[in-house]
């Protein structure tokens, strides 16, 4: 058979992508469009019929007993869908883009931006080049809508991918002109090119810090992790480890850090010293999820939007950065 038979096996393998591809992407259209019609027949009904607020919430009750099971007819998913319908039904040139995206797009979309303009510059984006939901909050957070303004242009990103991706697990390249990288890049590369910048913010700052290295290895038996930056605070004479996490905080990353400093307590630290803290940097967090995750915590950690845990001792908050310096490393 040779390479007759293995070049027919990447033909199937590679149409048997595009078809599974193809078919999220439909699903994610329909799954849009119906979102779509269920927000303009609430805003319908209620300039009708003059209901209020009650409606939403009976609506919510009566589909989820009708369709058990189904998480996305609760009374917060109708309120989104009000409003998908509400921002977009204006300007019909952009119906069939914006069901194009996937719906948890759409959610960050419409919390995280208020002009048209700006809205439909997203959109667009994630339409064209496939952006993730972790892109896609990373370049609305960096205003690359006002960046490409002031450029001058409107797509001053390169399409990089063949096929669109509507399924979050399918990590996308991407280009990303904002951090100064052409060309094709991993998801990876994308955190490399952040923490070097983060890197470089927190030696500008004077703290004390001293640079130990990044993507540093610690060894638990015959395991290996990486922390993605290392220092060692000269005035606080302990190790701080910062993990950088590209989207949303999750509780796993609270407890993954502290996993972390548990390790290099053990491992590493030396007598004399003290123990090792964390800094987390999230491009979003949810303050209650965050005070949650930490409670379980035996570290001190400090999460990014923006707060310190309360058991990080007094004389640490004094030499770290605080919130607002904190807030402006991932811009």
């Amino acid at each position: 058979m040779g390479n007759d038979y293995h070049e027919l096996l990447i033909e199937i393998k590679q149409e048997f992508e595009i078809r599974r591809i193809n078919a999220r992407h439909a699903v994610n259209t329909e799954l849009v469009n119906l979102y779509y019609f269920v927000g303009q027949k609430i805003i319908e009904r209620q300039e009708q019929h003059g209901w209020g607020k009650s409606i939403v919430e009976q609506l919510a009750k009566d589909l989820q007993t009708t369709f058990p099971g189904n998480n996305g007819f609760s009374a917060r998913n109708l309120w989104d869908m009000r409003r998908l319908y509400e921002r977009y039904s204006p300007y019909p040139n952009l119906r069939q883009v914006v069901a194009e995206i996937p719906w948890g797009h759409h959610l960050l979309i419409l919390n995280k931006t208020n002009l048209i303009e700006e809205a439909e510059f997203y959109i667009k984006q994630v339409s064209t080049n496939g952006w993730s939901r972790n892109v896609l909050l990373n370049f609305i957070k960096s205003n690359a809508y006002n960046a490409s303004l002031k450029e001058g242009k409107q797509n001053n990103f390169t399409t990089t991918l063949p096929t669109y991706l509507a399924e979050e697990a399918i990590k996308s390249e991407y280009s990303l002109e904002f951090l100064g990288i052409s060309g094709r890049v991993k998801e990876r590369e994308l955190e490399n090119k952040m923490i070097e910048h983060i890197r470089d913010m927190l030696l500008a700052m004077g703290y004390g810090f001293t640079y130990m290295g990044n993507q540093y290895k610690i060894k638990l038996g015959r395991n290996e992790y990486f922390i993605d930056l290392l220092f060692y605070h000269r005035f606080l004479q302990c190790m701080v480890a910062v993990e950088l996490k590209v989207g949303k905080f999750e509780p796993a990353h609270a407890a993954q850090l502290n996993f972390y400093l548990e390790i290099l307590d053990n491992s590493i630290k030396q007598s004399h010293e003290n123990p090792s803290i964390g800094i987390l940097l999230c491009a979003e967090k949810d303050n209650l999820e965050v005070e949650y995750a930490l409670r379980v915590t035996n570290k001190p950690i400090g999460v990014a939007e923006y707060s310190l845990t309360r058991k990080l001792p007094k004389t640490l908050e004094k030499a770290l950065p605080d919130a607002d310096e904190l807030k402006e490393l991932l811009k």
